[in-house]
């Protein structure tokens, strides 16, 4: 899933990054509040988390706007105040869930999950086929002509974005933007470390490889 995570305080927030990346997900973080409204207000996301107490907007006017904007992204908001009134208030806000800090990151990611299936059914694509591939994105289970093949956050991350563009070339550039989101180049093999390790386990018992790689282009995964 693509989120937004709008925390302040810099640890919190780069050990909540680095875990949601490390289930798979696409995460985009801000440290302030105004950061995070002009991030959700153009762009997409399929879950706002968003910290109650931040500098230049607070979560909760954050919140606000993005609700009056139409944005109907689900949103976790997270803080330090527990009392019932506090979780009252930021749901009659707009929030679709609300978690105390501290917090257990295996809850918190739990939490995220269940967000993001509930818009599943009705606006988001939850199966993914291209040729013999088939994946689900809610059980994140992958086959190949009916054999499951068991996949690594990232190569399932990697294989999404293929299969999303299936027919058409995806860069580099684009990978690691989508799939570890970096928007720089680290100069390291890691595209194509997990691409290798990725065609390896798509092409278990001397199948065809159904990933295309042309030089100075990128990659395509044929769609039949």
């Amino acid at each position: 899933m693509r989120i937004l995570l709008a925390e302040d305080d810099r640890d919190t927030r780069q050990f909540v990054e680095r875990g949601l990346g490390e289930l798979g997900h696409n995460v985009a973080a801000a440290e302030n509040g105004e950061d995070a409204l002009h991030l959700a207000l153009t762009e997409q996301f399929d879950v706002i988390v968003l910290d109650r107490m931040m500098p230049e907007l607070d979560g909760f006017s954050v919140l606000k706007r993005l609700r009056a904007g139409g944005v109907s992204a689900p949103v976790l908001m997270l803080t330090a105040l527990g009392r019932i009134e506090d979780r009252v208030d930021g749901l009659e806000a707009g929030a679709d869930d609300y978690l105390v800090k501290p917090f257990a990151f295996s809850e918190l990611a739990a939490r995220i999950q269940a967000l993001g299936r509930r818009l599943a059914p009705a606006s988001v694509t939850t199966k993914l086929s291209a040729g013999e591939i088939e994946m689900d994105l809610l059980t994140r289970e992958v086959r190949r002509g009916g054999k499951t093949i068991l996949l690594q956050p990232r190569e399932f991350r990697l294989l999404e974005e293929l299969m999303r563009h299936a027919g058409e070339f995806v860069t580099r550039t684009m990978l690691l933007e989508r799939v570890w989101d970096f928007h720089f180049d680290p100069q390291t093999k890691i595209v194509e470390t997990h691409m290798s390790r990725l065609r390896s386990k798509l092409n278990e018992g001397g199948r065809t490889d159904p990933i295309e790689t042309v030089r100075g282009v990128g990659y395509r995964l044929r769609a039949a």
